[in-house]
């Protein structure tokens, strides 16, 4: 019997600055609404308060859902948990990552920021993204480290055709 490699768990979340990478677009038309209804006189401002109200709230709702997102990589199993009102919990077992990927948007590289792509077997989540990772952190390899221990582990050998 095999010892188990016991490692302490990473958790990440992501940057606030994902926020504003991801809505600025609906950031900026709601502080337009907003402004444009504030002035006196225009035609239809009170439908522009109204309008920058609505896209406020969502913008809200989406910047707690991206703070309450997080992502705990144990010694065998990888968990994302997302939501508000009904919170979601995947779990990805370690062995079962097949490829990584990192990539970062014109404005993830203006912030310091990258996403980490988790390509896996698991067939509910083939694909894990992290986003907002700290462009200096230095994920991949720290959990390919933990999934290689746990395909030697498993015993669990890739086969592949060149």
């Amino acid at each position: 019997m095999t010892p188990t490699r016991r490692y302490h768990s990473i958790v990440l979340r992501p940057h606030a600055a994902q926020f504003i990478i991801d809505e600025l677009p609906l950031v900026l038309l709601c502080i337009a609404a907003l402004v444009y209804g504030g002035m006196e006189g225009l035609p239809l401002g009170t439908l522009a308060t109204v309008v920058g109200l609505l896209f406020l709230a969502l913008l809200t709702y989406r910047f707690i859902y991206l703070r309450r997102m997080l992502f705990r990589i144990g010694s065998e199993l990888l968990v994302s948990e997302h939501g508000i009102l009904r919170r979601k919990t995947d779990y990805m077992e370690l062995y079962r990552i097949v490829d990584f990927r990192e990539h970062q948007s014109l404005m993830q590289q203006l912030c310091g920021l990258k996403t980490v792509s988790i390509i896996s077997m698991d067939r509910s989540t083939p694909r894990l993204d992290i986003i907002g990772v700290r462009r200096s952190s230095d994920i991949v390899p720290i959990i390919r480290e933990r999934v290689e221990y746990n395909k030697q582990r498993k015993g669990i050998y890739e086969i592949t055709n060149h």
